[in-house]
């Protein structure tokens, strides 16, 4: 321990400026955009509008839009996620009549019954509906307290997840009869709620919220981890203890990461345990997970599997961290976390900038000089002639309208200044118009692709709420005047809802690091899905679990 926190101390005074002190502001002050970003925000704009024209036809009160098939899809429980996950992009756009026509369906979803036969999950309608709600209740003027009460009624149901004294929530409720569901969940369910039930918790005036969302958030921080700061994939709500030992910055961990350094920057909170949860997470993956590929020197954060073993994988998913690595570096003054959160967003770029359609894939992996390790098969021919040239290769080639790569670009393009981020946004647009579109009688819609590097695969016939809450408002965004929706003013949950914030604390966290604490004692269960493929059941996209042998 000794030795440990000894090289922990060292690794600080290479890491930061005094790490206690806060450097305050993230955004790059007086930003402006090129004149020509207007017209593609316009752009952008207009993508949005078809593509929720295409959902009204077809899907009005669902959750997705088919839009190849002109049907819809209820995977969220039927209750509209499309409408309330697009309220705040609506919003921001300024569509104001669409935002009042949402903003009238919301106000009257009921919020105490399923509209399906699916349980429901505690984390998906915490970001998507009950961030949408309170977003857009702020973004009003607080002109609809009928939001706060849907927000609110959806949370005492949520709320059945917590049994007994357990800090941790099942990840699921059957709300027929207010019983959990699903003996096992992840760090990011469990640990992605604080931003959502604190605000909920600040307009009703009713502590219980928040607290039941930082117990959890808290639990898995102070518990233990096979890296210092980084805690194992798994978590079992009935004991607390983690399910395996499987670390990963993607699907099953990633917004628990998130959250760390955006709770605090919330509300200025005094608890510590979160900013250095956050400082001692980046400075250990730092240490073992950050590996550069032996093609083209590109930076990826690796897996760590149960057997103490580095996984060359990553993920579109997560690719959001190099934003939240330049949100956390900004916000703590660390220049060398800057620099790396900037090398994490060439990498997941690069995966964009090396396909046919410019489009980046689900899941991709790389070779570094302590090898390849996968977990899986070794490169084929194929794979290995695409690595050669691009310093990755793809595992897992479909596109689901995922907003992780060009979220972390909308932060480096507020953070630097520099306008190559502005070029990626633009051909990321171009990309999409070209090879997303869905033609229809009079409107088009967008959809996935089953592989990003064949101009002429097959089409995902499904559109996704995030597709509206967060890729076209982190383009349109990219593209708008940066003193609009400022990263000084606001903080973005996990699904792009922005949050009012305070003016920055002098200090987060205590500068120091959280204590090593590795598990000593896990128990067995099988990991929930991360994500599937719309259309295929079982299909499981979070390779993190495969790898681990999981499935």
């Amino acid at each position: 321990m000794v030795a440990y926190h000894t090289f922990l101390c060292a690794l600080g005074a290479f890491l930061s400026l005094p790490q206690h002190t806060l450097g305050g502001l993230v955004q790059k002050q007086g930003l402006t955009v090129p004149p020509q970003a207007s017209q593609y925000k316009d752009s952008v704009k207009a993508i949005f509008t078809d593509s929720y024209s295409v959902y009204k036809q077809y899907a009005w009160g669902h959750d997705d839009v088919s839009p190849i098939s002109k049907g819809f899809s209820d995977g969220r429980n039927g209750w509209g996620a499309t409408i309330v996950d697009a309220m705040t992009t609506m919003k921001i756009m300024e569509l104001d009549d669409l935002f009042l026509e949402a903003v009238g369906y919301a106000s009257n979803i009921d919020f105490s019954k399923s509209n399906t036969s699916d349980t429901v999950s505690v984390f998906e309608s915490t970001i998507r509906y009950m961030g949408g709600l309170l977003s857009a209740y702020e973004l009003s003027g607080k002109q609809y307290p009928a939001l706060v009460n849907k927000a609110k009624q959806l949370a005492d149901k949520l709320s059945f997840a917590w049994v007994g004294t357990n800090d941790i929530p099942f990840g699921h409720i059957d709300f027929t009869t207010n019983t959990p569901q699903d003996q096992t969940s992840n760090i990011a369910e469990a640990g992605t709620l604080t931003l959502e039930w604190a605000v909920l918790s600040k307009y009703v005036g009713d502590d219980r919220y928040r607290q039941l969302a930082e117990k959890s958030a808290r639990h898995i921080a102070e518990g233990g981890a096979p890296l210092p700061g980084l805690p194992g994939q798994g978590i079992d709500p009935n004991t607390g203890l983690p399910v395996g030992k499987y670390v990963t910055w993607g699907g099953g961990s990633d917004s628990y990461f998130e959250y760390l350094i955006k709770y605090p920057r919330l509300n200025n909170t005094l608890d510590p345990i979160f900013a250095d949860s956050w400082r001692t997470a980046v400075d250990s993956s730092i240490r073992t997970l950050l590996k550069t590929s032996t093609i083209g020197n590109h930076a990826y954060l690796a897996d760590y599997d149960d057997n103490q073993k580095i996984v060359h994988v990553s993920s579109h998913l997560a690719c959001f961290h190099g934003g939240n690595w330049l949100l956390g570096g900004q916000l703590l003054n660390n220049l060398t976390l800057v620099d790396i959160g900037l090398k994490l967003v060439d990498a997941c770029w690069n995966t964009y900038a090396s396909t046919s359609t410019g489009i980046g894939p689900e899941i991709f992996a790389f070779e570094s000089d302590d090898g390849g390790y996968t977990g899986g098969d070794p490169m084929s021919p194929s794979q290995s002639a695409f690595y050669q040239e691009h310093g990755f290769y793809i595992t897992a080639a479909d596109y689901v309208l995922r907003p992780e790569v060009l979220e972390s670009n909308f932060y480096a393009w507020r953070v630097t200044g520099d306008t190559k981020y502005i070029d990626r946004a633009v051909a990321a647009l171009q990309s999409f118009e070209k090879y997303l579109k869905v033609p229809g009688q009079g409107t088009t819609g967008y959809g996935g692709r089953m592989n990003v590097d064949d101009v002429n695969s097959d089409r995902i016939d499904d559109t996704e709420s995030f597709w509206f809450a967060e890729v076209l408002k982190y383009l349109y965004l990219t593209f708008d005047d940066p003193s609009k929706f400022s990263l000084d003013e606001y903080v973005f949950n996990t699904e792009a809802h922005p949050f009012k914030v305070p003016p920055p604390a002098k200090t987060y966290g205590t500068g120091g690091y959280v204590p090593s604490n590795p598990p000593t004692q896990t128990v067995p269960g099988t990991l929930p899905l991360v994500s599937q493929l719309p259309g295929v059941p079982g299909l499981v996209f979070g390779l993190v679990q495969a790898i681990a042998g999981i499935l």
